[in-house]
């Protein structure tokens, strides 16, 4: 079958990118599934700022890609070999797939699967190859097995979830990157306690999931940092109970001070060098330092040995939120439908296929939270993010959908 996708040929090409072009629209063949594999109708799909990494050079991938990890969709084909899926289904995909028998998958961490690494590292699914053909029928890989910037993918089962056919494909669209990496970085990882303390560094769509996260976790003091102020609002808005503009010199002593020498935990979620520090700093003696953030490749974050042992300080990675997404995109899902988790407020509005140059212009300068993409174009009556910005309109959310 044919389908119209986002293909990224060319690393690094100069901002803005609505005049330099990175993304080109290309229409594709689609190999059918094969027998572990699903073809799904892609309805939303997520602009996060790991694509945008992948754009910009910071993070290496294999070229030509279909852009895309966090999404949602229907099922249209099953494989053969699969008997717990059916066409119709609503699916949330998640961008660290797993096949359930490697040694970490069997030993309950099926983020950091074995099998599903070695074919990332290859641009291809778990099951084998690449379904993605190009107008001269050469292979275009899928990023992290996903490719959801397509109007139709296909991936291996073990990258979706089935999930609640009640909600909005647009808002779904969110957890499986930005809900599981944010919550999950406090919830799973850090694993925060009520009445504690909880620092969030970096307050985009995955830093304000950590806010939120901590709220859900009952920490009595959640401390937001981040660049821009209008992000510091919004953070108080879902749940920060202080914020800081990380530009101030007085930061880690004003930290320390409100939080009696330090917090708890410290989060960093900005996928910067300067964040991961000023974190480690604000940590108080016996605190968890836990980051998520990607700050490019070769980039590295020194620890002050003896602070660190007299200290017993804890610092770890937390890859997808240390999440099982069987297990926690679901029950991020109640959170959503009972108010716990408001992630629908961090949807600026919608852009088609076309628009996505110019969406990750917005993401670039941090105008923006989290633009969702409707492959198949918009529903009638709803403008896209770069028609409301032109007529000076709020921004559409998904209750507008």
């Amino acid at each position: 079958m044919k389908t119209k996708a986002a293909v990224l040929r060319e690393l690094a090409l100069p901002t803005p990118y609505a005049e330099s072009r990175p993304i080109q629209i290309e229409e594709l063949t689609l190999v059918p599934p094969g027998p572990m594999d699903v073809l799904v109708k892609v309805v939303g799909a997520g602009l996060c700022h790991s694509d945008l990494s992948v754009i910009n050079g910071a993070i290496a991938r294999g070229l030509p890609v279909v852009l895309g990890h966090e999404g949602a969709g229907e099922v249209v084909e099953v494989g053969s070999a699969i008997t717990d899926l059916k066409v119709g289904d609503h699916v949330a995909f998640q961008f660290a797939g797993n096949c359930g028998r490697c040694k970490p998958c069997q030993a309950g961490r099926p983020q950091l699967c074995e099998t599903f690494m070695a074919a990332r590292a290859h641009g291809g699914l778990m099951s084998g190859g690449v379904h993605f053909r190009d107008a001269d029928d050469q292979p275009v890989k899928h990023m992290v097995g996903v490719a959801c910037f397509s109007q139709y993918t296909v991936v291996h089962r073990g990258s979706v979830v089935v999930i609640d056919d009640s909600l909005p494909l647009t808002d779904a669209a969110l957890f499986g990157c930005a809900v599981m990496t944010g919550v999950g970085a406090v919830v799973n990882t850090s694993q925060v306690k009520p009445g504690e303390s909880v620092a969030i560094f970096g307050l985009g769509g995955v830093g304000l999931c950590g806010v939120m996260g901590a709220k859900v976790s009952g920490a009595q003091t959640i401390v937001a940092v981040d660049l821009e102020e209008a992000k510091l609002k919004k953070a108080l808005q879902l749940g920060a109970t202080h914020a800081f503009n990380a530009k101030d010199p007085d930061l880690v002593e004003k930290v320390k001070e409100l939080t009696s020498g330090g917090v708890d935990h410290a989060v960093e979620l900005a996928g910067a060098i300067p964040a991961m520090e000023a974190a480690y700093a604000v940590t108080c003696r016996g605190g968890k330092v836990v980051t998520a953030g990607l700050s490019g490749t070769g980039k590295s974050f020194s620890v002050p040995h003896g602070d660190l042992v007299l200290g017993e300080k804890h610092v770890c990675g937390s890859y997808m939120g240390s999440c099982v997404p069987m297990r926690d995109i679901p029950r991020f899902i109640d959170l959503y439908q009972s108010g716990a988790l408001p992630v629908n407020e961090l949807i600026d509005g919608f852009v088609t296929l076309d628009e996505l140059n110019e969406g990750f212009d917005r993401l670039h300068n941090g105008t923006a939270l989290r633009q969702v993409l409707m492959p198949h174009g918009l529903p009638e009556g709803v403008s896209s993010v770069s028609a409301r910005i032109a007529e000076g309109v709020p921004a559409a959310r998904s209750a507008d959908v």
